[in-house]
């Protein structure tokens, strides 16, 4: 360029492969006047030591989308730029050496055929036809995908880079940003080092600096840098150029071919952080001292699936820091702490295979205020308090890190940095029993172990140890009453004269209601996808009190704030930490409840979708008459330090009525049974109110506008082309989610959520139904329908009303 910019629509800042697909993708969208700044030079940070292997299959369906979406783009890459790209869809392969590996395969590959994708289940010796060099003494069997394959990561970047160019961005390096420049907290641009350029937009693509830049603006981006090593051979015989990847995870390792020889890296148990205290000063195009003594345990377990590994001349040991995350997904999306602010970041060593994809996505957030697709698995907004904390997030990255190649068991929790956040019960819970999960720090009983055993999950593909004393809870709140510690709920009040006016405007449910008044209500973006799932209660004439669910505190207060219209006097505060939530559940709730109140809670007087201020051992409790289990049931939200007198309180006067403490797993198998929907599995900004079953929370009969109200309307007009319905299957059948669902023989979606109902005695499983035609009740109900479990099909039934459903209330939450 023969001068510097003064102004751009968009400024990106990191030049590794995920800034300059953006920049592509921008330019290609119409935005040429887009700039990207590199401090030192494009892939200088990490991109240029990744491995460059792209796998695309992941446990969510549009990050998998996103990673095929990457792939065809590599595959035309360099025919439209004319810059090599080393791509090669030499497919992958991956190894399972125990059964239940081999199971996990098998699911894999059951995931894989609901999301559209190829993959195949081989022999040992199959698999050795395909990858002639491995030892396949102990392989049990492998999964193979064609469309896998690996890419030169410094090429492929100088590609992306090129296009970007050709469709008319410009691209900058040795140009250091020093800092954004803000006005009353409005971004008015970018400050570097060869002067000021005027922006509305600032994406930052900083891979391990990420950080500690966004910092500067109050912005909050969970990674810390790891060290990542692997080792290039010299040339081998019998390797040649089309070697599908191999992942043999029992091992750790992984292998790619490169120049006639291999790549060969691993995720150790016992991973080492980077830069604890800062990242150096001038740290680009630089890599870190070989650490053979770290790497060779890795080695070891190469020897045995490779054995040429041990006559091999080796290259290089490359040890080169990547940032990973604490759940090891990375991280994108608009800062909800600034608008306009925009992250692309934390790959956790899969930054070729999702560069593609995340630079689209991010260039159509960026372009049109909304991801394409739901990202909510990878949204920056997944994260909340304990990830400010630097030495908490390397912790739990760690754990993260630590587990990339270990067995991924259904209802794994987390153990580092824990306990975090804890309820005023939580040493009490603990006393009796709990065994605890973990979500966004809380600490959750997730179920309460019985004399004899040990408050310990004990994981398996199968039933876990767990599942009897689970049961026991979900009969008591079926038969008599149960009482869950669900202080973890985000709660929020939004308060102003004009705050009926903001919330009938974001709801789509109708919260011109009286004071008492408790409303479930979706909120809808402008394609109708459901963007939050919560409950409102009107407290007052200008204050609501708001409750969703734990892990959505931080999307669910930005989604709300950021579409508070402008103008209006409305202002959200988060109060979680203020209250404490018991839900008492059960047919015997209301019997329980007299017994400490003075107030009257019987039907006449307290109705279902109602609220009110009840006392209980001296304490004021916002008693709301809701339910998520289908049952008669009060969530009790009082200040936190009344928590263990009325927990006391309601424990020894429920002792009579056969009250007891339940878990979240208990919530949600009868939640299942009750077809109660779950944001973020059953239900998210993909997915209708209409197509969800949940039209009859929208207000469409009233005339009042809202957000995403004229989507709803052409959904009602026009039908819809997928539909959730309810599937059951045998007992002995284990559901978990991501099974396929078949009718009458053909794929038309998988599970979105999968368990088991105790009182039904059945697994349960939902999923969407999907055509290319409208559909309707009917057409659900005509079909003959199979789930696909671990590549097994299993006969099952549809439904779409509930389960089970004991009469007493009608709409939950």
């Amino acid at each position: 360029m023969s001068s510097f910019p003064t102004s751009a629509k968009a400024v990106i800042i990191g030049g590794g492969i995920v800034g300059c697909s953006t920049a592509y993708h921008l330019a290609k969208l119409g935005w040429t006047d887009v700039v990207l700044l590199e401090r030192k030079k494009l892939t200088s940070g990490t991109t240029f030591h990744a491995a460059g292997l792209v796998g695309q299959l992941r446990s969510n369906a549009n990050i998998t989308q996103l990673l095929g979406y990457s792939v065809d783009l590599y595959k035309k890459l360099e025919e439209e730029t004319g810059q090599a790209t080393g791509w090669k869809m030499n497919g992958g392969l991956r190894l399972a050496c125990n059964e239940e590996r081999w199971t996990e395969v098998k699911r894999q590959a059951t995931t894989a055929h609901s999301f559209g994708l190829e993959m195949e289940l081989l022999t040992p010796s199959e698999a050795k036809e395909l990858w002639p060099l491995m030892n396949i003494d102990d392989v049990i069997g492998a999964a193979y995908m064609p469309t896998d394959g690996q890419a030169n990561p410094s090429d492929i970047t100088l590609s992306l880079a090129k296009g970007a160019r050709m469709a008319g961005a410009t691209i900058l390096e040795d140009t250091k940003v020093t800092k954004v420049v803000m006005d009353d907290g409005v971004i008015k641009g970018v400050m570097t080092e060869k002067g000021f350029i005027e922006c509305e937009k600032v994406i930052l693509c900083g891979g391990q600096w990420t950080r500690e830049f966004a910092a500067t603006v109050g912005v909050n981006v969970p990674l810390v840098p790891m060290e990542h090593q692997y080792m290039v051979t010299e040339r081998i015989d019998g390797i040649t150029s089309d070697l599908p990847t191999l992942r043999d995870p029992d091992r750790l390792t992984y292998y790619k071919e490169e120049v006639g020889g291999l790549v060969m890296g691993g995720y150790e148990a016992n991973p080492i952080p980077w830069a604890t205290k800062g990242i150096p000063k001038g740290f680009h195009y630089s890599l870190l001292d070989s650490n053979y003594d770290h790497f060779e345990p890795l080695m070891e377990l190469a020897l045995g699936r490779v054995p040429a590994l041990e006559t091999a001349g080796i290259r290089t040991l490359t040890n080169g820091p990547e940032s990973f995350t604490p759940d090891g997904n990375f991280i994108i999306g608009e800062a909800p702490e600034l608008k306009n602010f925009f992250v692309g970041a934390g790959f956790n060593a899969f930054g070729i295979a999702a560069g593609g994809g995340a630079g689209m996505a991010l260039a159509e957030w960026v372009k049109n205020g909304e991801p394409p697709f739901d990202l909510w698995s990878a949204d920056i907004r997944r994260f909340g308090r304990p990830h400010f904390d630097t030495d908490w997030v390397r912790t739990r990255t760690v754990e993260a890190y630590g587990k990339h190649y270990t067995m991924a068991w259904p209802f794994e929790e987390n153990s580092s940095g824990r306990p975090c956040r804890k309820s005023p019960l939580y040493d009490t819970l603990k006393d009796k029993g709990a065994c605890f999960g973990e979500k966004l720090g809380w600490e959750r009983p997730n179920w309460f172990a019985t004399e004899g055993m040990e408050a310990k999950d004990i994981y398996s593909f199968g039933r876990q140890n767990w599942f009897d004393t689970v049961g026991e809870e979900h009969k008591a709140g079926r038969e008599a009453a149960v009482l869950f510690d669900q202080t973890s709920f985000a709660k929020f009040t939004l308060k102003g004269p004009d705050a009926e006016a903001a919330l009938s405007w974001i709801a789509a449910n109708d919260v011109k209601k009286p004071v008492g008044s408790l409303i479930y209500t979706q909120m809808l973006n402008d394609r109708g996808g459901i963007e939050c799932d919560l409950t409102a209660v009107r407290v007052a004439r200008d204050e609501y009190y708001i409750v969703t669910g734990t892990g959505y505190a931080t999307h669910d207060f930005d989604w709300i704030s950021r579409n508070i219209p402008k103008g209006m006097n409305a202002q959200l505060v988060d109060v979680t930490s203020a209250y404490s939530v018991l839900s008492l559940m059960g047919p015997k709730a209301r019997d329980i409840l007299a017994t400490v109140t003075n107030s009257d809670v019987s039907n006449e007087a307290f109705k279902f979708g109602t609220a009110k201020t009840i006392g209980i051992a001296g304490c004021p409790v916002n008693a709301l008459r809701v339910t998520y289990v289908g049952e008669l049931g009060w969530e009790l939200h009082l200040p936190v330090e009344y928590a263990t007198t009325v927990y006391d309180a309601l424990t020894e006067a429920g002792a009579e009525f056969g009250l007891r403490d339940a878990g979240y797993r208990a919530i949600e198998s009868m939640r299942l049974e009750k077809g109660y929907r779950a944001w973020g599995s059953d239900i998210g900004s993909d997915h209708t109110p209409a197509e969800a079953g949940l039209a009859w929370a929208v207000k469409l009969k009233k005339n009042i506008d809202f957000k995403g109200r004229k989507a709803a309307e052409a959904q009602r007009d026009n039908g819809v082309k997928k539909i959730l319905a309810c599937f059951t299957t045998d007992p002995d059948v284990v559901l978990s989610g991501r099974e396929t669902i078949y009718r009458d023989g053909k794929r038309v979606g998988w599970l979105s959520s999968g368990g088991f109902g105790y009182t039904v005695n059945k697994s349960i499983g939902y999923g969407y139904v999907r055509s290319n035609e409208v559909i309707n009740a009917d057409f659900i109900r005509a079909g003959s329908y199979e789930l696909e479990v671990a590549t097994k099909r299993v006969p099952c039934t549809v439904q779409l009303g509930p389960l089970y459903d004991p009469k007493m209330e009608r709409v939950k939450r």
